[in-house]
């Protein structure tokens, strides 16, 4: 058996508060959202576009 070191990063918070604001500004839908070593979340949504196709944006958020 191998010993294989894990990496553990602890965040205070989650994104989840933080995704659903950028949900909310953008009226876009969440296509997910993950935490960052640094305190932050990158968060990425589908943004609808007029008849064509969606526009996927992806914003880092303080949590």
């Amino acid at each position: 058996m191998i010993d294989v070191p894990s990496l553990v990063v602890n965040i205070d918070g989650d994104c989840g508060a933080a995704a659903a604001q950028v949900v909310a500004k953008t009226g876009g839908e969440l296509l997910s959202a993950q935490p960052t070593a640094d305190g932050k979340c990158v968060v990425t949504v589908l943004i609808p576009g007029n008849g064509g196709r969606p526009k996927k944006v992806t914003v880092r958020v303080p949590m």
